[in-house]
C-alpha cells in the first residue's frame, strides 16, 4: 500500500505494447508478464487464432487491454500491414517486442533439409525482425519515444555444433548485430535491446532426449533449465523506466552459462 492507503500502480500501467510471437513459449510468457505489470498487449500469431484468443483472454483477466493481430511474417506485405495496424490500433505503441521466430526443431519443420530451414529462419527471424523493427523504430523516433526488444541466442556468441547450432548462431547472431546498429540509429529517443536466452524449456526442451536434458543442466551454473517466465521478467525490465539508460545491449538470460 502507498502512504495514502491506495494500491501502488503497476510499473507498466498504461504501456501500449505489441509482442510478436506471443501465442506460445517465451512470447506467451512475455505477453502475460507485461499484462501482470499493467501493460496493454497486442497479441500476435501466425496461424492459430485459438491460441491467440486464449492469451488475450488471460491478459484481460489480469486487467489489461488485449487485441489480436495475425500475420505470417514470411509475407513481407503482411508484415508491413501488421506494423501499420498495430501502430494505429491504440494511437501508437510504447514498446515493440519482436520475439517471433520459426520453429525448425519440432513438428514438420524439423524434418526439412538444411537449405529449407535456412530459408525459413532467414525470412521469419532475420528479415522480418530487421524490416519491421526499422519501420516501428522510425515511427517511434518521429514521435519521440519508444522501446524495442529483439530475440537473440546466447550460443550465437560462442558457437554450437551441428546443423541447428550453425543455423541459429548465424541468424540470431545477425539479429544481435542488427540490434546494436539500430540502437545507434534511433538513439537517444528510442531504446533497442536484445534478449539472448540460453537453455529455456520451451516446446523442444519439454521433449528433448535425456542426454540433452542433462547437457542443459550441466552447462548452466544455476543447475536447471530456464523457464519462459525467466525471460519474461527480463523483457519487462527492458521496456520499463528502470532500464532508461540501457540501449544497444544484449542481455544473456542463461543462468550464468559461459561457454
Amino acid at each position: 500500500m502507498t502512504n495514502d492507503g491506495s494500491k501502488p500502480a503497476k510499473p507498466l500501467q498504461g504501456l501500449r505494447t505489441a509482442v510478436l510471437g506471443s501465442t506460445t513459449g517465451i512470447g506467451r510468457a512475455v505477453a502475460l508478464e507485461l499484462a501482470a505489470n499493467g501493460a496493454d498487449v497486442i497479441v500476435h500469431g501466425r496461424s492459430s487464432h485459438d491460441l491467440a484468443a486464449q492469451v488475450a483472454h488471460t491478459i484481460r483477466e489480469r486487467g489489461a487491454r488485449a487485441e489480436i493481430l495475425m500475420a505470417d511474417l514470411r509475407d513481407r506485405t503482411a508484415g508491413d500491414q501488421f506494423v501499420e495496424n498495430a501502430w494505429n490500433l491504440w494511437g501508437g505503441l510504447d514498446a515493440w517486442l519482436h520475439l517471433a521466430g520459426a520453429d525448425t526443431l519440432t513438428g514438420p519443420s524439423a524434418r526439412l533439409p538444411f537449405d529449407a530451414k535456412l530459408d525459413t529462419l532467414l525470412e521469419v527471424d532475420l528479415v522480418a525482425t530487421m524490416r519491421l523493427c526499422r519501420d516501428i523504430g522510425a515511427r517511434m523516433k518521429a514521435r519521440g519515444s519508444g522501446s524495442i526488444v529483439t530475440m537473440g541466442w546466447d550460443q550465437a556468441e560462442t558457437g554450437m555444433e551441428g546443423d541447428s547450432g550453425e543455423l541459429f548462431a548465424a541468424v540470431k547472431g545477425a539479429i544481435m548485430a542488427f540490434t546494436r546498429s539500430l540502437a545507434l540509429s534511433l538513439a537517444p529517443t528510442v531504446r533497442v535491446n536484445a534478449l539472448a536466452p540460453g537453455w529455456i524449456k520451451t516446446a523442444w526442451g519439454e521433449n528433448a532426449p535425456e542426454a540433452w536434458q542433462q547437457r542443459a543442466i550441466r552447462e548452466t551454473p544455476m543447475l536447471r533449465w530456464g523457464q519462459p517466465e525467466d525471460v519474461a521478467s527480463v523483457a519487462c525490465f527492458l521496456v520499463s523506466p528502470a532500464a532508461s539508460f540501457l540501449t544497444g545491449q544484449t542481455l544473456r538470460v542463461n543462468g550464468g552459462a559461459i561457454r
